[in-house]
């Protein structure tokens, strides 16, 4: 059986690399491409791929918020997320959205190849015991066990963790490409859901409960 796959990566040059790579197997197929997560999730309704090879980074928003949206609409999808970044906060995100593996950039061309071959079969490629402790937040009759940014989105976190370094909401929508009213509206929206009084208590509570462990990819600038 031919696996048909979606590669997402901003850089061309790296999707050229990839789509070789994985043609050169004779059960691998790409059947479509996209540099942005609007994009992904855009080529995935239309080609309905076996697997969707998703770069953590993009241009748009994060490779994990194109997964999400993507298993919103196809809760079967299979995904696998490049990434250069592995810990077990975003172990335990990928996990919630539905991700079936990571696999880290640098790894050799053959154990990407791996990867894709098994979750084609099914499999899942996660450490779940290391994520395990951060996804024991279901409600019990003894009690509820939440992680400290319970309820917001992947876009959210991104916007959280550019608060937590200092930034303007101007500096913010420029880095996530989004505009500065649309960045305000998400943090007012942040500091409702964290049930917060003011962006100083919201970079405050960021910083004390360590959103860099939650959103590595976006690292200082």
């Amino acid at each position: 059986m031919t696996l048909r796959i979606l590669l997402v990566d901003d850089h061309e040059i790296v999707r050229v690399g990839l789509k070789a790579l994985l043609e050169a197997e004779p059960d691998l197929e790409v059947v479509a491409e996209a540099d942005t997560a609007q994009a992904a999730v855009e080529q995935y309704l239309l080609h309905r791929p076996d697997i969707a090879v998703i770069d953590l980074r993009l241009p748009d928003d994060s490779g994990l918020e194109a997964a999400r949206r993507i298993r919103e609409r196809y809760p079967d999808a299979r995904i696998i997320l490049l990434t250069s970044f592995v810990n077990e906060a975003f172990i335990a995100q990928a996990l919630r959205v539905g991700v079936q593996a990571y696999v880290l950039k640098e790894v050799a061309g053959d154990e990407l190849i791996k990867a894709i071959r098994e979750v084609g079969q099914g499999r899942v490629l996660f450490d779940i015991n290391a994520a395990g402790s951060l996804l024991a937040h279901a409600d019990t009759q003894s009690g509820t066990q939440h992680t400290p940014f319970e309820g917001l989105s992947p876009r959210e976190m991104e916007v959280l963790a550019l608060v937590a370094q200092g930034l303007s909401n101007r500096e913010i929508g420029r880095r996530l490409r989004l505009s500065e009213g649309t960045v305000r509206n998400y943090v007012s929206a942040i500091i409702e859901k964290l049930n917060l009084r003011n962006r100083v208590e919201l970079a405050t509570y960021a910083v004390k409960h360590r959103i860099q462990d939650w959103v590595p990819y976006l690292g200082n600038e």
